[in-house]
C-alpha cells in the first residue's frame, strides 16, 4: 500500500463504523478512496442529484439541509454523509454546503454495497442512520428484552385457582376453606355479589390475620369473617408485569396481592409466588428494613444497598425497574425511621403526611441521594401545641437517613427546615402563589416540589395536592412559560457538530455529567408537558404516556423522549454499578474515552433528542411570552 493509502486506513479505523472493521478489511477500502476538496461555501451535494459515493469528512465542516432548506445537520471530522440517498435510489435526499474548506474520502457506491453485505455491523451502522431514531429504539428493545421482569406478565404466574368465601362465612369457615385448598390467603366477596359479574370483593384474609386478629386475640372462631378480613385492598390488573406486582407488593409491605381482569377478581399472588419466579434481592432487603428495630441496624442494613444495585444492572434490569426499585428501598427506610419516631416520641398530636420530592417521587432514584422530603400537617395543627413533636420526628428520620447513605439536602428542602412543614391549606396557598406570580426564578428553587408523593400517614393528601397542582396549571400560559424558560438551563453536552463538550477543569475534567446535562433536562421537559396536559403522573415515563394521549406532541416524539431518558439512565447506571465494583466514589460524570463507541454513538443521539425537544418546549410555550 501506498503512504497515502495507510494514512486513509489509520484515519478510518478511529471513526465509527470503520472502527469494527478489521485490519485487512480497513486496507482493501482505503485502496478504493478518492479524495476530494471543495472550498468553503460550496455546494457539495444538491438535492435529487445521481449519487455514487459515500463521503467522509476527513478535515473541515459541512451542512447538510432538508429538501425545504431547513438545517438538518452540521458535520465535522470523521462524519460520514450520502449513505440515506445511497441506501434509497442513489439520490442525494439531504443537500450538503461545505462551510469550512473541506477535505472528504469518497467511498464508492459498489465498494459500500459489498461492504454492507459481507460486514453486519457495518450494514447496521447505516441501516440505522437511515431513521434518526431507530438506533435509540433499536438499543433499548435489546435491553428491554433481555430481563424477564419486563416480559412476563402476572398472569404467567398465578400458582392455582381462585379460592373466595362469602362476607357472611364464619372465620372457623375461612380457615377451613384455606385449610383445603391449601392455600395461603382467600378472597371474601359480597354474598349477594358472588355470581354477577360484578363480584364485589369486600375484603381478604391471611394466615398471619387468622394468627394475629384470632388467636392472638381470642376472638370467636364463630364470628363472621368482616370482623378480621382487610378491607383496603390493593389489586393489580392480571395483564400488568411481574416488575409492576413485586414494586406495589414493596411498596405497600404486602404479602398477597388479589389480581383482576376487567375488575374481576381471578386469583391472588403471593410473595412466595414471586420469590420463586425471580429471587430480586431488592424484595429481601425491603421485607427486612420492617423487621428491624434501631437506627443502627437500619444503617448496618444499608450496607447491603451497592450490592443490590449493581446486581440488577448485571441482571440487565432496565433504568425504570432500578429507579423504582431503589425508590421503594428509599421510602420502606424512611417509613421504618417514621415507625421508629413514632415509637419513640409517642403518637402524632394531630394527623400529617410525610412527603418524598424529587427522584424518589418519580420512582427514578438511583444509588445514593441526598435527601428531598416535607411534612403536610392536618389543618388543626397548632404550632405552640405541636410544632415540637413534628421538629423532633423531622429530625429524627433525617439524622437516620443520613447514616443510611441518604446525605442532608444543601438546598435545606428537608422536613427539618420549618418552611416546608405546612398545613394542608397553607401547601395550598405555597403552590397557589408559585403557580399565579409564575415568578421564574421562584419556579427555579421550587421546581422539586412539583414531583411530590407520600410515603407515610395520610399519604391521600399528596394526591389531593397533585390534583390541586393540575387544576391550577393546566391551562396558565405564564406558569407553564416560565416553568419551560427554567426547563432550558440546563443543555445537554453536545457541540456545534455533534461532539460532547467536556469539563474544561476541575475534578471532573474531560467529563460530562449525565444527570446534570442528560436525565435532568428531560425530566423538567417532560415535566412541563404533563402540567400542560392535566397528567397526575409523577414517572417521567408515565407523565409521557399521558401526554402522548393527547396528541400535544409532534408523531414518535413522545416515543423519542422515553428511549432518550432510557439509554442516558442507563448508561449512567452501568457506570456508578462500575463504581461501585471498583471501590470508587460514586457520582454522575462519566468520561466519553471510557464509552464504547455504541454507546457514544447512541449517546449523540439521545443528546439530539434532548436538544430537541428543548427547542419544541420553547417555541410551544414561550414564543408568545415577554420575558422578564
Amino acid at each position: 500500500m501506498h503512504a497515502e493509502q495507510l494514512e486513509i486506513a489509520g484515519f478510518l479505523e478511529k471513526h465509527p463504523p470503520f472502527d469494527e472493521l478489521s485490519q485487512e478489511a480497513l486496507q482493501e477500502l482505503a485502496q478504493q478512496v478518492e479524495v476530494a476538496y471543495y472550498r468553503s461555501g460550496n455546494d457539495i451535494l444538491n438535492f435529487a442529484e445521481p449519487l455514487q459515493d459515500l463521503y467522509v469528512i476527513r478535515r473541515g465542516a459541512v451542512e447538510t439541509y432538508r429538501r425545504t432548506g431547513e438545517l438538518y445537520s452540521r458535520l465535522s471530522d470523521g462524519d460520514v454523509f450520502g449513505q440515506m440517498g445511497l441506501l434509497m435510489n442513489q439520490r442525494v435526499r439531504f443537500p450538503v454546503k461545505a462551510i469550512e474548506d473541506t477535505l472528504v474520502y469518497c467511498i464508492p457506491f459498489e465498494q459500500f454495497r459489498d461492504y454492507c453485505d459481507r460486514y453486519e455491523t457495518f450494514a447496521d451502522y447505516f441501516e440505522s442512520e437511515n431513521d434518526s431514531s431507530s438506533l435509540l429504539r433499536k438499543a433499548i428493545s435489546a435491553q428491554h428484552d433481555n430481563n424477564d421482569l419486563t416480559t412476563v406478565k402476572v398472569k404467567g404466574l398465578m400458582p392455582r385457582e381462585l379460592v373466595t368465601i362469602s362476607n357472611q362465612a364464619s372465620i372457623r369457615e375461612a380457615a377451613e376453606v384455606m385449610t383445603a385448598n391449601h392455600v395461603s390467603s382467600v378472597l371474601v366477596l359480597n354474598q349477594t355479589q358472588r355470581e354477577a359479574e360484578d363480584p364485589g370483593l369486600v375484603g381478604i384474609i391471611t394466615d398471619r390475620d387468622l394468627r394475629g386478629r384470632v388467636l392472638a386475640c381470642g376472638v370467636d372462631p364463630a364470628s363472621s369473617v368482616d370482623q378480621i378480613m382487610s378491607k383496603q385492598i390493593i389489586t393489580l390488573d392480571d395483564n400488568a408485569y411481574v416488575f409492576e406486582a413485586m414494586l406495589l407488593m414493596l411498596r405497600n409491605n404486602i404479602h398477597h396481592l388479589p389480581i383482576v381482569q376487567r375488575q374481576k377478581p381471578v386469583g391472588v399472588l403471593a410473595l412466595s409466588d414471586l420469590m420463586r419466579h425471580e429471587s430480586q434481592s431488592s424484595i429481601l432487603l425491603v421485607r427486612s428494613i420492617f423487621k428491624l428495630s434501631s437506627v443502627e441496624e437500619l444503617k448496618a442494613h444499608a450496607k447491603q444497598l451497592p450490592a443490590v444495585f449493581v446486581r440488577m444492572v448485571k441482571e440487565d434490569a432496565n433504568s425504570h425497574m432500578i429507579g423504582s426499585a431503589m425508590a421503594v428501598i428509599g421510602r420502606s427506610f424512611k417509613q421504618r425511621l417514621l415507625e421508629l419516631a413514632e415509637e419513640r416520641f409517642g403518637p402524632p398530636p394531630v394527623d400529617y403526611c410525610f412527603l418524598a420530592l424529587g427522584s424518589m417521587a418519580r420512582d427514578e432514584q438511583l444509588i445514593y441521594t441526598d435527601q428531598d422530603n416535607a411534612m403536610v400537617l392536618d389543618d388543626s395543627y397548632r404550632e405552640k401545641e405541636h410544632g415540637d413533636y413534628f421538629a423532633q420526628v423531622a429530625k429524627y428520620v433525617s439524622d437516620g437517613l443520613a447514616e443510611c447513605g441518604y446525605t442532608y439536602c444543601d438546598g435545606e428542602v428537608m422536613a427539618t427546615n420549618p418552611e416546608w412543614r405546612k398545613t394542608l391549606s397553607g401547601w395550598k396557598r405555597h403552590f397557589s402563589d408559585w403557580i399565579d406570580e409564575a415568578s421564574p426564578q421562584a419556579l427555579l428553587n421550587s421546581n422539586i416540589f412539583f414531583d411530590l408523593d407520600g410515603v407515610w400517614g395520610r399519604t391521600g393528601w399528596a394526591t389531593e395536592l397533585r390534583r390541586f397542582i393540575t387544576h391550577k396549571s393546566k391551562n396558565n400560559r405564564k406558569f407553564l412559560a416560565s416553568m419551560a424558560r427554567n426547563a432550558l438551563n440546563r443543555t445537554p453536552p453536545l457541540g456545534f457538530f455533534k461532539e460532547f463538550v467536556l469539563e474544561k477543569d476541575g475534578q471532573h475534567k474531560d467529563s460530562m455529567n449525565l444527570k446534570r446535562r442528560g436525565t435532568a433536562p428531560l425530566s423538567d421537559v417532560i415535566r412541563v408537558h404533563a402540567l400542560a396536559v392535566g397528567s397526575m403522573s409523577v414517572n417521567s415515563f408515565e407523565r409521557l404516556d399521558d401526554v402522548t394521549e393527547t396528541g400535544l406532541l409532534p408523531a414518535g416524539k413522545a416515543t423519542d423522549l422515553s428511549d432518550a431518558l432510557e439509554y442516558i439512565s442507563i448508561v449512567r447506571i452501568r457506570h456508578q454499578a462500575k463504581q461501585i465494583e471498583s471501590g470508587e466514589t460514586v457520582d454522575n460524570n462519566v468520561h466519553p474515552k471510557h464509552l464504547t463507541s455504541f454507546d457514544r454513538r447512541n449517546l449523540k443521539e439521545a443528546f439530539q433528542v434532548v436538544s430537541s425537544a428543548q427547542s419544541f418546549l420553547k417555541y410551544r410555550y414561550n414564543s408568545n411570552i415577554p420575558m422578564k
